[in-house]
């Protein structure tokens, strides 16, 4: 999309739909619903809603019918607010762009609730009445069912709320900068100072960062309070006790239970906290210090400077291609089609095409994001690239979640064209260990094999340990909706507790304010509660698909990998996993094998 533009205007859809359906080889689908819907005015979604619901349905051919309309209906209003939600994280200071997502989730939202409560109550009525294939259509029943279970009217304009919550967040957070070395910068682009051999420049940047949140702190904890009041009533409207109940059914997590949350908190506690404090230990060590502090763990341990992979997106894009090529050209060639309209680069803006938004700059969103638009099917990845390792990483994977929109993209039904978050994040973490052999190729990321084998050392150690992260995101969420009126002070010392439990070896002498308020980094507890778990299940699944690469091939594991995403969301979570050739497991002896496995590569690798 061009910056400042809206990129759902009927024109642009139109023509990007066809450019996308062509690069993709989708079926010409013939629906009811225009082409063009402009879905920012509820008089042009409002008639279709009617006729979906006021149309004869019959036979199973009509049924069939009737979802395919309603799905492209969907397809467009979710595509409408993806591009509306696109503009706001990329220009959080631009106030007729914020007040355009805001109009739509105003006034368009929650109608769109209501309308998709009454189409799935009618779906649920017609599908107990007229026979569909169970093989092919139980995974959209049984989530159409639980969809009218919790639905509450009375939670509409709540959710509305949330959403504009949300917005608030996203300003916040999109405006925190700092003046360092005589120039503004975002945080994301501080954490290249992480890196740096001179202790005590690390320590200023890290500060200031740090100094800079804090400005913040009020702010964020009451936008949290507020979320969490408000999460809290909608689930005690549905009939729950807790938040943490509605959830689990409200995100289908129909295969594992909160119970099994605590078993993986539990596995992580007694395999990965160890692994991670030996290594902590070992980097003590080597930087001869007497204690680590927060600022010495992005450093290399043998004063090496930091690696530079890229410079700009631009360049990141391109080695990233590369990357893709050497693993498998299927790869390559669907993230190549995300450039295809490649312009020359702004340099207020960095490298922006209709399918990317790659570098860093003031007044963008921190973070990275990979949000499909559902009716031309097109992938939009948004990140915040600062030329560091970690930007390798985070461009690899939401790749890896645009590759999975786009080997789902034949199928029809919108529904199935996602999958559970908890094999979605498979889809996106398996492309970071997957490429790791193909990271040093010629016209990629790393010509020196001493950065190639230090930047997969760092990944490997990062892979398992974010584990001890995950786990302590997850128990947090988790005591915040058990507790949902607990005070600030309250949060900030359960943080510390399960700091205490779950991180690094660190020494916070001094730094009492810093170290309680480090949970408002994780944006996620402000825009998705209670998903967090999902990336340590996805993690094991995608280690699990990293060492059946070892074990058996690269061909055997991508082969798996595609064949798997090809499915969507049309299976359960466990066959999903099944088809990639891994298991869907997160207890202790899943974790105790994968911690077990990353040792011994590290051993191999070496420092």
């Amino acid at each position: 999309m061009k910056p400042n533009q809206h990129p759902t205007h009927a024109s642009s859809v139109s023509q990007s739909s066809a450019k996308t359906a062509a690069a993709l080889n989708l079926p010409k689908i013939e629906s009811s619903i225009p082409e063009e819907l402009d879905a920012r005015e509820w008089s042009n979604i409002e008639p279709h809603v009617r006729s979906l619901l006021e149309r004869p349905v019959a036979t199973t051919a009509e049924l069939e019918r009737w979802l395919l309309d309603r799905s492209e209906l969907e397809s467009a209003c979710s595509q409408t607010r993806a591009g509306l939600y696109i503009a706001m994280t990329a220009n959080t200071d631009d106030e007729a762009i914020n007040a355009a997502y805001g109009a739509f989730i105003e006034n368009i939202g929650p109608k769109l609730e209501q309308a998709a409560f009454d189409l799935d109550r009618r779906f649920v009525d017609l599908a107990s009445k007229i026979a569909l294939d169970g093989e092919r259509y139980g995974v959209l029943i049984r989530n159409k069912k639980t969809a009218v279970e919790l639905f509450r009217p009375e939670n509409v304009p709540i959710q509305t709320e949330l959403a504009k919550l949300g917005q608030e967040y996203s300003k916040i957070a999109g405006a925190q900068t700092v003046e360092f070395e005589g120039r503004t910068q975002t945080l994301s682009q501080m954490a290249v100072y992480q890196q740096s051999t001179d202790r005590a420049v690390r320590e200023s940047a890290w500060r200031a960062v740090a100094s800079r949140r804090l400005k913040d702190r009020e702010a964020l904890d009451r936008v949290l309070d507020e979320m969490i009041s408000r999460r809290h009533k909608v689930a005690q409207n549905a009939g729950f006790e807790t938040y943490i109940e509605y959830a689990f059914k409200d995100m289908r997590r129909f295969d594992y239970t909160p119970a099994d949350c605590r078993r993986f908190w539990d596995s992580v506690e007694k395999h990965v906290v160890p692994m991670m404090r030996r290594l902590d230990e070992r980097r003590r060590q080597a930087l001869k210090v007497p204690s680590l502090r927060p600022w010495d763990l992005g450093v290399d341990t043998k004063g090496r400077a930091g690696l530079k992979p890229f410079k700009g997106g631009r360049d990141l894009f391109d080695k990233s291609i590369a990357t893709m090529d050497a693993l498998d050209p299927r790869l390559g060639k669907m993230l190549r089609t995300l450039g295809r309209d490649a312009r020359a680069d702004d340099p207020s803006r960095g490298f922006v095409t209709a399918c990317l938004d790659l570098d860093s700059r003031p007044g963008k969103r921190p973070g990275g994001y990979m949000y499909v638009r559902d009716r031309s099917r097109e992938p939009f990845i948004f990140m915040n690239a600062a030329g560091l390792h970690r930007d390798v990483m985070t461009m690899v994977h939401e790749a890896g979640h645009a590759f999975h929109s786009m080997l789902a993209a034949p199928e029809w039904l919108v529904d199935y064209r996602e999958s559970p978050i908890e094999f979605a994040e498979v889809a996106s973490m398996s492309m970071e260990h997957l490429t790791m052999p193909h990271w040093g190729v010629e016209g990629a990321f790393y010509s020196n094999p001493e950065d190639l084998n230090r930047a997969r050392r760092e990944h490997l150690e990062d892979s398992v340990t974010i584990l001890a992260w995950i786990a302590t995101i997850d128990a947090f969420q988790h005591w915040m909706y058990t507790k949902p009126a607990h005070t600030h002070a309250q949060r900030d010392d359960y943080w510390i507790e399960l700091d205490q439990r779950f991180g690094h070896a660190l020494s916070w002498e001094g730094m009492t304010d810093e170290r309680r308020t480090t949970w408002q980094r994780q944006g996620h507890l402000f825009s998705h509660p209670l998903y967090y778990i999902e990336y340590g299940i996805a993690q094991l699944g995608s280690l699990q698909l990293w060492l059946r690469s070892k074990n058996e091939g690269e061909a055997a594991a991508v082969d798996g990998y595609t064949r798997a995403l090809t499915l969507g969301g049309s299976k359960p979570l466990p066959a999903l996993f099944e088809a990639a050739g891994i298991r869907f497991d997160f207890g202790e002896k899943t974790v105790a094998s994968i911690v077990e496995a990353v040792e011994r590569e590290l051993e191999r690798i070496g420092d």
